[in-house]
């Protein structure tokens, strides 16, 4: 009877392994999309923030903080297209005391997972939000 067990310690070691290992590693690649994610998020509210309250025109002031945030994002490998930039300013834009509120929503996708038309598969939606203050001395 013992003869016919032989060796099957291996195979079950290696079915239950992959059978394990591969759920857990899908997972840890989602929580590094996640995160990688927020950090995206946060550095382009601050930056855009940062930028659209140095800026000397409204105009420029949009372009310029929308910029910011695109470079940010695609630091941390999203595109704009997955991403929402709202920019609030508080009283009259670049006047000096008012304040410009940036948000930065973007949806995160699962990993390894194709986009099939008219689906878009996410993780998780982040989103921060910046506040900057236009200085009232220039």
């Amino acid at each position: 009877m013992l003869r016919d067990e032989r060796g099957s310690a291996v195979v079950e070691f290696v079915f239950l392994g992959v059978l394990l290992l591969v759920p857990l590693v899908y997972l840890v690649l989602t929580v590094g999309q996640v995160q990688g994610g927020s950090f995206a998020v946060v550095g382009a509210a601050d930056q855009a923030a940062k930028v659209y309250v140095d800026s000397a025109t409204v105009q420029e002031a949009d372009t310029r903080a929308r910029e910011a945030a695109r470079l940010a994002l695609s630091d941390f490998g999203f595109t704009e297209e997955q991403a929402t930039v709202q920019i609030v300013c508080g009283g009259d834009c670049l006047s000096p005391g008012s304040t410009v509120t940036v948000t930065v929503g973007l949806d995160v996708a699962l990993p390894l997972v194709p986009a099939v038309t008219g689906t878009y598969p996410s993780a998780a939606s982040v989103d921060s939000t910046a506040t900057q203050i236009v200085e009232r001395f220039g």
